[in-house]
């Protein structure tokens, strides 16, 4: 009977091992950078966010708060929105990464992974700017976006990158 289950049962293996590598990795180099605030992607992020803000006529500026690791975003007028570690999509990304290495295809699946990533980096900028663009000009809708739009375009787009993995990869013949 275990040898009928022994495919699912590898592939759920090799999704838990490479999802706890990724996230003790992840955890290594959140906790080398501790003592100086933000980490280095979050940081850059950030920095890349404002810039798109600037580029659509969002004056924006970035403000350091190294004790508490976290940025503030001041969009026009004021402080509109901060962004702390969890903002960096780096844990969305580890489960991606860990799903699609799951159903491990050769070559195609590095491919695939490479250009996952840079769309979900894409998508999260653009998620980061979306959201502080709504506090600033419509704040009675930025904890709703907050809590249920934006997490929903982020998870919706790993969801469908899963998609196309499993239909015309993985189970590709």
């Amino acid at each position: 009977m275990l040898k009928d289950f022994k495919p699912v049962l590898g592939i759920l293996l090799r999704f838990i091992i490479i999802y706890l590598v990724l996230l003790f990795a992840y955890q290594f180099y959140l906790n080398s950078f501790k003592e100086s605030g933000l980490d280095p992607f979050s940081r850059m992020i950030a920095n890349q966010v404002m810039f798109l803000q600037n580029s659509m006529g969002f004056p924006s500026a970035l403000y350091d708060d190294i004790p508490k690791q976290q940025i503030w975003f001041h969009v026009k007028t004021g402080f509109v929105t901060r962004m702390v570690e969890g903002c960096n999509a780096i844990s969305v990304m580890i489960l991606f990464v860990s799903f699609v290495f799951a159903f491990y295809k050769g070559t195609k699946t590095f491919v695939f992974v490479a250009i996952g990533l840079l769309i979900l980096y894409i998508m999260n900028v653009l998620r980061i700017a979306g959201l502080n663009i709504v506090y600033s000009d419509y704040p009675k809708y930025g904890k709703m976006t907050h809590d249920y739009v934006f997490p929903a375009v982020i998870y919706g787009t790993v969801v469908v990158l899963w998609l196309i993995w499993i239909k015309f990869f993985a189970l590709k013949k």
